[in-house]
Formats: structure tokens, C-alpha cells, sequence
């Protein structure tokens, strides 16, 4: 039988009792080891670049080089997905990471079991975590930051698509899963995800939530097309 695969992890912050609580919950899991543990952001992307993480844990604020500045870093010089760790869930400074380069994020006050289960996700490339949360983040802050043409170069990063690529990443940031998608658009799942993976390499994203800020950047996607947050 073989070997069960592992997800290692890199944790990033400038607490050591976080640091160590975060390690303490993923080693305790099977499928998950923890590579390393690093202060600041300046040590995350030394680590991240030597020890080859599948996925970083990331806190926004930190001393030398924040959060942000080393998610940009780290996902530009390595394969590794970065998942930002944040007190609140309406923070710019999360939807600067989003446009960074993470993959998700997740509330510092999380249960046990949704770190753990962010990782897997995260490390599987699904991407979008808490999609309510993060679509209506993602809506705020760029209604307030964009104007009303959006942005010029996201618009035009949109022609290279073809329009049924278009109507899937619509579909995309307004949440639908691909099995929604495949429904509203009359086609199959498998179809759905060949669009999905088309247009993610067009485009050069890494994954959904990357297509989610370029769609509400773009105007494609406009904030009050988001559907309203499922507070159940």
C-alpha cells in the first residue's frame, strides 16, 4: 500500500505562540507536516524559496517586510499557495494579498478543523475559500478603488478570452461551482473545467480567486451582482 502524501506547511507570523499553536494543530493531522516556522516576512520567503512549502501561512502584519510584499514574492519565485491569516475578514490589506498572489484567506479565530481543512484545500489548487466572504471583500473594496470603466489593463486581459470563457469566469465570480456553472450554461463539468483551466492560463492566473478580483477589477462582475451574504 502506498505511503499517504503529505502537505507541508510553512507558518508565517510574528507571534511565537500563534506560530506554535498553528504547528501544534497541523502536525497533529495525518496528511499534514509542518516544514518550518518563520518570524517576519523577509524569513518567510528565504524559507519558502529553500524548503519548497505547498502551502505558506501567511499574516498580513508584519515587522520588515509584511505579509503582502512577501506573498507577491513567494508566489511569483515558487509553486507554493499562500494563505492569508487576518483578524478581520473585511481587511484591504486581505484583498491586497488576494491581488498578491493568495490563494484564500482565513479569520486568525478559525475552529480546529478549518485550518486544517483550508490547507487541503488550498494545497488541492480549489482556491476559493469562504466564497461569500471573500467575493463580498472582494466587491467592497474594488467598488470604492476602481472607476466605473474598471481597470483598463484587467479589461483588456478579458479580450483574449473567447465568449463562452467570459460567461464561465462570470460564473466563476459570482461564486457558482462547476457543477452550477455546467447547469446554467448547458454543458458538462468536465466542459466547465476545461473553460476554467483555458482561461486561468490565458489570463495567467493562478487560480479562481485570482479570476474573481480580475472579473470585479474588469467590471465584468459589478459589486451588486454578487449574490447577498449567506449568513446560515
Amino acid at each position: 500500500m502506498p505511503a499517504q502524501q503529505t502537505t507541508s506547511v510553512l507558518i508565517a507570523d510574528d507571534q511565537a505562540l500563534v506560530r506554535g499553536g498553528f504547528a501544534m494543530i497541523l502536525d497533529d493531522q495525518p496528511d499534514l507536516t509542518v516544514a518550518g516556522e518563520v518570524a517576519d516576512g523577509a524569513e518567510a520567503i528565504r524559507a519558502a524559496r529553500e524548503l519548497s512549502p505547498d502551502v505558506v501561512l501567511m499574516d498580513i502584519r508584519m515587522p520588515e517586510i509584511d505579509g503582502i510584499e512577501a506573498t507577491a514574492a513567494i508566489c511569483r519565485d515558487t509553486a507554493a499557495k499562500v494563505l492569508v491569516l487576518t483578524t478581520f475578514d473585511l481587511d484591504e490589506y486581505v484583498y491586497d494579498a488576494l491581488q498578491a498572489g493568495a490563494s484564500g484567506f482565513l479569520l486568525k479565530d478559525m475552529r480546529r478543523d478549518e485550518l486544517a481543512q483550508a490547507v487541503r484545500v488550498v494545497a488541492s489548487g480549489e482556491a476559493l475559500l469562504a466564497p461569500t466572504v471573500t467575493r463580498r471583500l472582494v466587491a467592497d473594496v474594488v467598488s470604492r478603488r476602481r472607476p466605473a470603466t474598471g481597470s483598463g489593463h484587467a479589461t483588456k486581459a478579458l479580450a483574449h478570452l473567447t465568449s463562452r470563457e467570459t460567461e464561465t469566469l462570470r460564473q466563476v465570480a459570482r461564486g457558482r461551482s462547476n457543477a452550477e456553472i455546467a447547469e446554467e450554461l448547458h454543458v458538462t463539468e468536465h466542459t466547465v473545467k476545461t473553460h476554467v483551466s483555458s482561461l486561468l492560463s490565458k489570463l495567467g492566473l493562478r487560480d479562481r480567486v485570482q479570476a474573481v478580483v480580475l472579473a470585479y477589477e474588469s467590471g465584468l462582475v459589478l459589486p451588486g451582482e454578487a449574490p447577498p451574504p449567506d449568513h446560515s
